[in-house]
């Protein structure tokens, strides 16, 4: 990362070189959670909908992680553009100490509250027993998480794709490699079910953290963990906090709608609360290449938003969004074209395969409109911006879809869930564009 590189490169093929690695990331990325599902459906539809209704919290903690992260992200970048090196060192290494507090506090108070937190959504001792299996060991690596996200966004704030792109290569092949061996017990692994499935997840993630650690001690960085800076200060952390609760909320957001509907859904049938979980599942393939290019966007827009160049910082978000509805078009036409097939990874009772078609048929018209309210929310992020990015968020997962939800369900039934989405989608648009525009402008 410099002036050459982040300044003055031509904006696409800038925008390419950073993106590719991360979205090739992202696409391997879903791949893993998908795999890691197809596996855990084999064992019972009951572990399926277990994994399912644990999905909320676990998303919980990779928002606290991911999104503290885009505010470290945010301010390193924002700092090098400006030429201020200390200032990066520092924002880095409070971050981490920061991350290290957030995940022990995670792991300790997931894991005592997850069997009350299954009991809401189901009376199913089994579901209970599998949903507690799978958490205890999942949540005991949240200090992992959150280590890895920090130097994840570390290397993406100094323009170092490739190697976030190789760990996370390592990390989720290691996990589908071992996925079937350990929840199976194939050669000399012992069958550990559900609970194999956690495990493997976690091994894949502390892999990229060795990785990480070995290149910062091997190779120089323009930014550096500094002991002198390890004590929290006032306004590094209010600076961190400031861009990084907001990114926090845009991601854990979607807990918070996971969990409403599943209570919605919940009261028509367990089905519908299994056909949700697996929509979730399928739709990474979306969101995470989305997110990949949102990635290597991000820091690019900071640098430059920090240098002063203020009509770059445009074209790349108007590029990043065509690119984004460029796969958000792929993904409505897999879902109208081969919804069964979608579904039938996950599920093989005949009625469960029949409702995920019209749930993908009807959800995925609102695909495409809602590339402008992620990269909005991405550009926000960039910027340092973290208020109206939440804004969007809010109204995406929480002000319009829950309500229509309900209100939609009381009318149509199950099947208003699954137009409540779209509808959401289109009105968050129209808002988000608005939003994105008056921040640019202040």
């Amino acid at each position: 990362m410099n002036e050459t590189f982040m300044k003055e490169k031509p904006i696409f093929p800038l925008l390419l070189s950073m993106s590719l690695p991360m979205v090739i990331s992202m696409a391997v990325n879903s791949l893993y959670n998908i795999v890691d599902s197809y596996f855990v459906a084999k064992i019972s539809e009951n572990a399926m909908t277990a994994l399912s209704l644990v999905f909320p919290i676990q998303n919980f903690i990779n928002a606290v992680a991911i999104g503290f992260g885009v505010g470290i992200n945010a301010m390193i970048a924002q700092h090098l553009g400006a030429g201020r090196r200390d200032k990066a060192d520092e924002a880095l290494t409070q971050g981490m100490v920061l991350s290290v507090i957030h995940g022990i506090i995670m792991m300790i108070v997931c894991i005592v509250g997850i069997p009350y937190f299954l009991k809401l959504f189901t009376t199913d001792a089994n579901v209970i027993a599998l949903g507690v299996r799978y958490a205890t060991i999942a949540f005991s690596f949240s200090i992992i998480i959150t280590v890895n996200l920090t130097l994840e966004k570390m290397y993406q704030a100094i323009g170092n794709m490739n190697i976030t792109m190789v760990c996370l290569l390592i990390g989720c092949g290691l996990n589908i490699l071992l996925d079937p061996m350990i929840i199976f017990g194939i050669g000399p692994f012992p069958q550990l079910g559900i609970a194999g499935a956690a495990l493997a997840t976690g091994v894949g993630q502390c892999v990229p953290v060795v990785i990480y650690l070995i290149v910062y001690v091997k190779k120089p960085k323009r930014v550096a963990f500094r002991r002198e800076y390890m004590h929290l200060t006032k306004p590094v952390v209010a600076q961190l906090y400031g861009i990084g609760v907001p990114a926090i909320l845009n991601m854990a957001l979607t807990s918070v709608l996971t969990t409403a509907l599943n209570a919605i859904l919940a009261a028509f049938s367990q089905t519908y609360v299994l056909v949700l979980g697996i929509y979730y599942k399928l739709q990474t393939f979306l969101y995470m290449p989305a997110n990949g290019i949102i990635q290597g966007m991000r820091p690019l827009i900071g640098y430059n938003y920090g240098a002063g160049e203020h009509k770059r910082v445009n074209q790349l978000y108007r590029l990043t969004l065509i690119m984004n509805v460029c796969i958000m078009a792929v993904g409505m036409i897999l879902c109208l074209t081969i919804p069964g097939k979608l579904m039938g990874a996950f599920a093989e009772n005949p009625e469960t395969v029949q409702v995920g078609i019209t749930a993908l048929h009807i959800i995925c018209f609102g695909f495409v409109v809602s590339a402008v309210s992620v990269t909005g929310c991405g550009a926000l992020e960039g910027l340092g911006k973290g208020v109206p990015s939440l804004l969007i968020s809010l109204s995406r997962y929480v002000v319009l879809i829950i309500p229509l939800a309900f209100i939609f369900s009381r009318f149509w039934g199950a099947a208003g869930v699954w137009h409540a989405f779209w509808v959401a989608e289109a009105l968050t648009a129209i808002f988000a564009a608005i939003i994105y525009q008056r921040s640019v402008r202040e």
